[in-house]
């Protein structure tokens, strides 16, 4: 491992690692925050920071079924509360004085599971192609970061993660060669949801400049309040001193109180209305509208979105074995998912924003493995946007499809979403034939 690269940021001097096209510096702390307790930046540091550890992910449950679709592994990472790091990817040949475009990843999971340096989002090839920098983030999930409770335990504490996230880049990307005033907030299902939800704080403009909503579940992102009150009743038996094993465990029976509460419970831990740093739900569309005129936005979903869930409903695989009439029982469903938690929200979305006076991108991804059962399913955007093919070998949702064909429909659309990220637009319509279809809103 070569570790001869170095910045020195104002955190700090930090050295990092030239690996091929790119250089990395992993594990960077950008806050630092106790248990139940709001982040605050992570203080400097005046010795030498060697960032070439992967950040640790927040404790969370395995989820085999997410480990068999994507190929990952569970326990890939350590797991620990001091999670809240950032790694940073560039390319390796950046001119000391040259200025790149910045995108910022938030990874999904449901606000329970992943973490921002798993293998499956490995930006090398994002960065080497299009010549951006790509600032990977890890924040608290589940119980530890998403859930208030009425022992006065506070919610979106994940969200504040991020906040800080994107304060400590636009306070030191600059020292990487990245452009502070081209930061792009990107990130898929949760990690959209998050996305769109950080444009509702006051500091969001200050902080990027571009978004890109992936699959982002605002369709249930609404009328959420009893289900995280009886959630939060059921989580008060955790405290500041219940080991974090046991937090996990407990998480689980937190989601099944959820249940009750019909789609909703499809992912029941993520952002409470009416907590710092959201506004009240009767006022996030205004919020929404003060930050559109200076927040571009590309809002989409994949075609496919809920074949990821429906393989996994008993009721479903009956239905779908229906002489005849199976296989467009099954399509039924999925479109009217997809439509309900995703499709309907996200076009509901860009036409608010673009009418508040913001530019606005709408787009749906058709690309799927041929014959693969999960079609383009929610998650077949990261395949063609990060990782590798050693990376993705093992993932059920590839499967039909050859290595080169993934990574052809991958470099074309990791060249899109570099071009928004760019500022130089994208034209009032376009696309990639068999992919990507995209409009001006």
């Amino acid at each position: 491992m070569n570790t001869d690269p170095a910045f020195d940021p104002l955190c700090g001097p930090i050295t990092g690692w030239r690996d091929g096209d790119v250089v990395r510096a992993t594990g960077i702390p950008y806050a630092t925050a106790g248990r139940f307790q709001a982040p605050v930046s992570a203080p400097g540091w005046t010795g030498v920071l060697t960032a070439t550890s992967l950040s640790p992910a927040c404790p969370q449950a395995p989820v085999p079924f997410l480990d068999d679709v994507l190929g990952t592994r569970y326990g890939e990472l350590p797991g620990s509360e001091d999670c809240q790091r950032l790694s940073i990817t560039l390319p390796a040949d950046i001119d000391k004085d040259e200025r790149v475009p910045v995108m910022v990843w938030l990874h999904g999971g449901s606000y329970t599971s992943g973490s921002g340096d798993l293998a499956i989002f490995d930006a090398k090839a994002l960065v080497a192609e299009n010549r951006v920098i790509v600032v990977s983030v890890t924040y608290r999930l589940g119980l530890f970061g998403y859930l208030a409770a009425g022992t006065g335990r506070p919610a979106n504490l994940g969200l504040l993660d991020q906040l800080e996230a994107f304060r400590w880049v636009q306070r030191n990307i600059g020292a990487f060669g990245g452009d502070p005033g081209r930061v792009t907030a990107f990130g898929q299902s949760a990690g959209g949801d998050a996305v769109a939800h950080l444009m509702a704080t006051a500091d969001a403009p200050s902080l990027f400049q571009r978004a890109i909503i992936q699959s982002a579940p605002l369709g249930i992102s609404r009328g959420r309040q009893k289900m995280n009150t009886a959630m939060g009743i059921a989580a008060e038996a955790v405290t500041d001193d219940t080991p974090a094993l046991d937090v996990v465990a407990i998480e689980d029976n937190v989601a099944q109180v959820a249940r009750r509460f019909g789609l909703m419970a499809a992912m029941p831990f993520g952002t409470q209305y009416g907590h710092s740093p959201l506004p009240a739900e009767s006022g996030i569309d205004a919020a929404w509208n003060t930050a559109a005129p200076e927040i571009e936005v590309l809002i989409g979903h994949t075609s496919d979105e809920a074949r990821l869930f429906l393989p996994g409903s008993p009721l479903v695989s009956r239905l779908a074995k229906v002489p005849v009439l199976g296989a467009a029982i099954l399509k039924a469903i999925s479109w009217a998912v997809t439509e309900t938690v995703y499709g309907r929200s996200a076009r509901r979305f860009a036409r608010r924003h673009a009418q508040a006076g913001g530019k606005a991108y709408s787009y749906v991804l058709t690309w799927s493995a041929q014959g693969n059962i999960y079609g383009a399913a929610h998650t077949i955007d990261l395949p063609l946007l990060f990782g590798d093919q050693r990376t993705w070998e093992g993932a059920g949702l590839l499967t039909g499809a050859t290595w080169e064909e993934i990574n052809a429909q991958g470099r074309a659309l990791r060249a899109v979403w570099a071009r928004f990220a760019s500022g130089d637009g994208l034209g009032s319509r376009g696309g990639i034939p068999g992919a990507l279809r995209y409009r001006a809103v």
